[in-house]
């Protein structure tokens, strides 16, 4: 299960993840064997059929997810816990280091592997895709989702 941070302008106004044109998320997911082709954001919901979900963490839509403040975050969280007991993925993805921090109160979490579990399922972390996210580039993003999907492969 894929989770992002929060819908942005554009996702929110059209109503699907990742949506605007530029975000990363769906090209990264390709190239790191996730998907049989290249996906859009319309096309989200053939992601159930490879056994892949997608959420948020926060509901609300913003320009910018530094717009969240903390409380939002961690409700949020605590919500995708929730969520995660209830549909039992293999593997929760949150996108985005710093609102991981802030939302499941863990400032040392870095990208990969978490060591805390959701009853069974285990979280790694990813980059956000966003294209505000300078610090990732396409190749970089996919290089993470590929380890991800290595270690889901096992």
């Amino acid at each position: 299960m894929f989770c992002g941070i929060n819908p942005g302008l554009y996702s929110g106004a059209v109503g699907h993840h990742f949506a605007r044109p530029g975000n990363r998320f769906w090209p990264a997911l390709y190239r790191s064997g996730f998907t049989p082709r290249l996906l859009g954001p319309f096309e989200e919901r053939e992601l159930l059929g490879l056994g892949l979900g997608i959420t948020n963490i926060v509901g609300r839509t913003t320009a910018r997810a530094d717009e969240l403040d903390a409380e939002e975050l961690r409700s949020g969280a605590a919500q995708l816990r929730r969520k995660v007991l209830r549909r039992r993925p293999r593997w929760l993805a949150p996108l985005g280091l710093t609102a991981y921090r802030i939302g499941f109160g863990d400032a040392r979490a870095q990208v990969g592997p978490q060591e805390v579990r959701i009853g069974a399922t285990r979280v790694w972390l990813l980059p956000n895709p966003s294209g505000l996210n300078a610090h990732y580039q396409l190749d970089d993003l996919a290089t993470e989702f590929r380890r991800l999907a290595a270690a889901a492969a096992r």
